[in-house]
């Protein structure tokens, strides 16, 4: 998750590790950006357990990227392919490193502004997309009804979110159905099937 200052200032590099599937604790590197903090071990455990029978094959759509750990983990555990978006020069570029030393070719990145992507691109279906936005830039809401709205979405895609805000109280769209939600220290994160 990333909470960007205006000039998306590096501050050095962190370590995480991947935790299930191919590339299973194998570590990686990510920029320290200010406000970018990683989805933790445990949360991403919890739901990728929740996610389990349907990873593998999957189209994944990581809007806000950040650190890489969803995308990365998806891929990790079979995803046929991802995409990741990201505003951040020093996130996609060490994404892109990450990815050469994997050897790994199914996973895409765009430095871009998500909302503008979903807004103004061709929309392909995805099966698992991962929204985990820079918190107090309203940017949960618009990015979900842009997925619903622009054809994102697989008939049955699950969405992921990460949030400030209790699930119940986030307004998303009203034929998407609350599968699962837990809360982290401040942070809700909660699955969501388009019904």
């Amino acid at each position: 998750m990333r909470k960007p200052s205006p000039k998306h200032e590096d501050t050095g590099s962190g370590q995480l590790r991947i935790i299930g599937g191919e590339w299973r604790s194998r570590q990686f590197s990510f920029p320290m950006a200010h406000g970018l903090r990683p989805t933790p071990n445990r949360v991403r455990e919890t739901l990728f357990n929740w996610l389990a029978p349907y990873v593998a094959g999957a189209h994944v759509l990581d809007c806000f990227t950040g650190s890489g750990a969803l995308y990365l983990e998806a891929l990790s555990r079979g995803a046929s392919s991802a995409l990741a978006l990201d505003s951040n020069h020093s996130a996609i570029a060490s994404l892109r490193q990450t990815l050469a030393t994997l050897k790994c070719s199914n996973g895409q990145l765009l430095q871009t502004n998500a909302l503008l992507h979903l807004e103004n691109q061709a929309a392909t279906p995805y099966d698992l997309v991962f929204l985990d936005p820079p918190f107090g830039q309203n940017l949960l809401q618009p990015a979900c009804t842009l997925l619903e709205e622009k054809g994102w979405l697989a008939k049955d895609a699950w969405v992921y979110t990460e949030s400030e805000a209790a699930p119940s109280t986030l307004a998303l769209p009203g034929n998407w159905r609350l599968h699962r939600e837990q809360k982290a220290g401040q942070v809700y994160y909660a699955l969501w099937q388009r019904g």
